[in-house]
């Protein structure tokens, strides 16, 4: 770890802790010797960070110490705007908004020289249509978060449509459409839903009746275990 990455870790643990921390827990979570704190420790005093130690007890960071401006290389800037870029042309408006006012804040908090990187970014996205979607992307990941059930009518790729009850737990997004990944009641399995082709949906007051953790981790096993099949069969 570079000694300025060490310096920020420093100060993050202290500013985690709820009282003095002492220099051997510190180098204990950094991984390095209790030395090298005490010298990382007087560096930060000396840029004038308010530390307070006391021998025996531990280090304190005095409250109300801000961090000085959000550190970006170009590449990290160009990185998230182009993230940011994706997401205002593929995502919902209320995502888009979102990132909108996450580019905000990150060009409020980053270098002045830095700034105009994300008023003139050098990098970008071309727009695409949305989908035409009877639930929105919003509204399913408001489901997802509270763990609800949906009840939807869907119509496969031959036009056939059939009743479902899903259990919800991931949206993907894609440059021209977005996909529920879910348990399916019918199916009695992991299935994928295109929401552009969703004939009707309502998002449930009826819970999933399982750990979105737990309900994850076996979608991931069943993923894995369906590409371990195609993989056999080529």
């Amino acid at each position: 770890m570079r000694r300025g990455d060490r310096l920020f870790e420093v100060i993050e643990i202290l500013r985690r802790a709820n009282g003095p921390i002492s220099a051997q827990a510190i180098g204990t979570e950094l991984g390095v010797t209790k030395r090298t704190v005490y010298r990382d420790v007087a560096a930060l005093i000396g840029q004038g960070v308010p530390i307070n130690g006391e021998a025996g007890v531990g280090y304190v960071l005095e409250p109300g110490f801000h961090m000085p401006p959000l550190m970006l290389t170009p590449d990290e800037i160009e990185a998230v705007t182009l993230g940011v870029l994706w997401v205002q042309t593929r995502g919902e408006p209320e995502l888009a908004l979102a990132a909108e006012k996450l580019i905000t804040k990150l060009e409020t908090v980053a270098p002045d020289k830095y700034r105009t990187s994300f008023l003139e970014p050098v990098v970008r996205v071309a727009p695409v249509d949305q989908p035409d979607e009877v639930l929105g992307a919003a509204d399913i990941r408001l489901a997802i978060r509270r763990r609800k059930k949906i009840a939807l009518t869907y119509s496969d790729n031959s036009g056939q449509k059939t009743r479902r009850m899903i259990w919800p737990i991931f949206l993907g997004y894609r440059d021209t459409s977005r996909i529920i990944a879910a348990w399916c009641e019918l199916r009695e399995g992991f299935r994928y839903f295109r929401t552009e082709r969703i004939i009707e949906a309502e998002v449930l007051e009826h819970g999933i009746p399982r750990r979105m953790d737990l309900l994850r981790t076996e979608w991931r096993r069943a993923t894995d275990a369906e590409r371990k099949r195609y993989e056999e069969g080529t």
